[in-house]
């Protein structure tokens, strides 16, 4: 869902390059290590952070770790960016452009796992390409992720998780946990799920929240 434009969100993104890269040049390399104090620790990527629940949750609760969150919209990217200098999230930094570039935005073996959290489904066939499990998005995700690296995927749209588990299991990947109600999972389980805005929203109105992890 596409927010409307915050002037106050832009003008932040614009004054703080330092914490924020507003649509990088794809052919230009990034260089994480000046941007995070030590980029030799586990690093996390969450794709389409929304309003930013998720990733700053995690930025907060796990200092030993550095996160990079991507959204496409900068409005979006501007209230991620608000929640992280109010709360001198270091561990935290954030990308606004396309995830489609995201092999040219990182160093091929550098993550630990990526976050996908309630994508957009792009439910036309003609609109597969676009959808972050599709295969062009696998291969950008197995060449970004570390060897032993993970993806982990949250959704409550029915369709796109079926067709997530045919395309990463086509790829091929291996999947470590699927669930069709991930918040009728075990208590331990549940005690490490971060809740998204979303999955708030939805979960509220007693939708099932789909759910898996898989690596290559």
């Amino acid at each position: 869902m596409r927010l409307r434009n915050k002037p106050w969100a832009i003008k932040l993104v614009q004054e703080h390059p330092e914490s924020i890269l507003n649509e990088p040049d794809p052919l230009k390399k990034i260089d994480w290590t000046t941007r995070f104090s030590d980029f030799s620790r586990p690093l996390a990527i969450e794709i389409g952070s929304g309003k930013g629940r998720f990733i700053t949750t995690l930025a907060r609760e796990h200092p030993e770790m550095n996160f990079v969150g991507i959204e496409l919209q900068t409005t979006a990217a501007g209230m991620i960016l608000r929640t992280k200098l109010q709360e001198n999230l270091d561990n935290l930094q954030l990308l606004a452009g396309n995830a489609i570039d995201l092999d040219h935005f990182f160093p091929g073996k550098c993550a630990d796992i990526i976050y996908l959290n309630f994508s957009d489904p792009w439910p036309k066939a003609r609109h597969e390409k676009r959808r972050l499990t599709s295969a062009g998005f696998l291969a950008k995700y197995q060449i970004v992720l570390k060897e032993k690296g993970c993806l982990a995927f949250k959704t409550d749209n029915a369709g796109l998780f079926a067709y997530s588990l045919q395309s990463l299991n086509n790829f091929p990947m291996h999947f470590d946990f699927v669930t069709l109600d991930l918040h009728h999972c075990s208590p331990e389980i549940l005690a490490k799920n971060v809740e998204t805005e979303y999955e708030r929203k939805f979960a509220a109105k007693g939708n099932p929240i789909f759910a898996l992890r898989a690596h290559f």
